[in-house]
């Protein structure tokens, strides 16, 4: 795919809301490069920056994610449903209190960790928004 083809990790994705009111979302802000939108597929990254590093923490998990700058495009495969979707990412996230731990798994394969939150437009093209969390890997 045009948008990565390098893998770099894997773990669990969720969803979050920003920009303009979209599907479940109602009008958010525009997150840490201020162009996140729900209606685009874009992503929350946990190593976005330093700051955002500081607060996302993903080390405390045991993961190490290379950092990238904002408009960084990713290809995210889902475990589940064997399919893709590119995000751009447009904020930083997901909190630490959110990130270790959290484990989704399509029979007996199971990632652990959240590694990477989608707006509900990316996220719902790997699977329903009703899952919550699904299983990743990345690609740069």
């Amino acid at each position: 795919m045009a948008c990565g083809s390098t893998w770099i990790g894997k773990g669990v994705t969720s969803w979050f809301c920003c920009g303009n009111a979209w599907g479940r979302c109602g009008s958010a802000g525009t997150g840490a490069c201020t162009t996140c939108q729900s209606s685009q597929h874009m992503a929350a990254w946990p190593n976005l920056s330093p700051a955002c590093l500081s607060v996302t923490n993903p080390g405390a998990c045991g993961v190490s994610l290379p950092e990238y700058d904002c408009g960084h495009v990713l290809r995210v495969h889902c475990r589940c449903q064997n399919n893709d979707v590119c995000v751009t990412f447009a904020d930083c996230g997901p909190d630490t209190q959110l990130f270790c731990g959290n484990t989704a798994c399509c029979g007996s394969d199971c990632q652990s960790n959240r590694v990477i939150d989608l707006t509900p437009s990316a996220f719902s093209v790997l699977g329903s928004l009703d899952a919550g969390i699904l299983p990743v890997h990345l690609y740069t």
